[in-house]
């Protein structure tokens, strides 16, 4: 069993094909698949896409730090709603994304805060988007660090002293298509990084792994991702597949 802990299946992008796309991931052993939210938009999308595949989705809820606008407080709204309506797996994706834009620093660490204080309460895990902001996002989880902060640092580009801080915040880290490429720079400290605080994810449609670099990405190629970590880690294919599937579920509760 494999697990993708981190992917966009609700994508316009998988409109044309996504059911032969979810069939390419099944057969390739992908059983669980776990989709992050953006922002209201993005909702009935999310909600449809597990009417379709009741047995293999798992829905999170929350604000993605790009959608942090003007209106941010009414997407926060829709977020809580929605934790008070039904069960999710976590909330996510959260954080802060210095990359595009700065000029909402204050409302995405408010946001950031305010949506971790709301996975305690309902003892969710969170899911980190975080975008030349480690520094920023490290200084929210020093002040809400504890036993009931826990979660997973989603596709992880730091340096080993950042991996280690993220893991301090009881965070396991998010490893996809980035370990693949030639500058993604991880490969070279990851195996100092226990696999036990490791899991799979592809972030697809984004972000696919090499050889299929700068293509649409999807669930199934996170087997390039296993291939590369056996090599770092020096296990099995099976065993990298089992251990962080295992993770996975410690995070999720599933």
């Amino acid at each position: 069993m494999i697990t993708d802990t981190h992917t966009h299946l609700y994508s316009e992008q998988f409109d044309e094909d996504r059911n032969e796309m979810m069939q390419r991931a099944k057969d390739a052993g992908i059983s669980r698949f776990f989709i992050p939210a953006i922002d209201s938009s993005y909702t009935e999308r999310m909600l449809d896409l597990e009417k379709n595949y009741p047995n293999d989705v798992f829905l999170m809820m929350g604000l993605h730090p790009t959608s942090v606008k003007e209106n941010y407080k009414e997407e926060l709204a829709h977020v809580k709603e929605w934790l008070d309506k039904r069960d999710f797996y976590a909330i996510g994706e959260i954080g802060i994304d210095l990359y595009w834009d700065k000029s909402f620093l204050k409302q995405q660490q408010e946001a950031f805060r305010t949506q971790i204080q709301w996975a305690k309460e309902k003892k969710l895990p969170i899911v980190i988007h975080c975008r030349d902001a480690f520094d920023e996002i490290f200084e929210v989880l020093e002040t809400e660090k504890g036993d009931d902060l826990f979660g997973i640092f989603h596709c992880f580009t730091g340096t080993l002293e950042q991996a280690q801080k993220a893991i301090s915040y009881n965070m396991k880290l998010g490893i996809g298509g980035v370990a693949t490429f030639k500058n993604g720079k991880i490969d070279k400290f990851l195996n100092q990084v226990e696999i036990k605080h490791i899991v799979l994810e592809t972030d697809s449609p984004y972000l696919a792994p090499t050889p299929y670099r700068g293509k649409r990405n999807e669930s199934s190629y996170i087997t390039n991702v296993i291939d590369k970590l056996v090599d770092i880690y020096g296990l099995t294919f099976d065993e990298i597949s089992e251990i962080t599937t295992q993770n996975s579920k410690e995070v999720f509760s599933v």
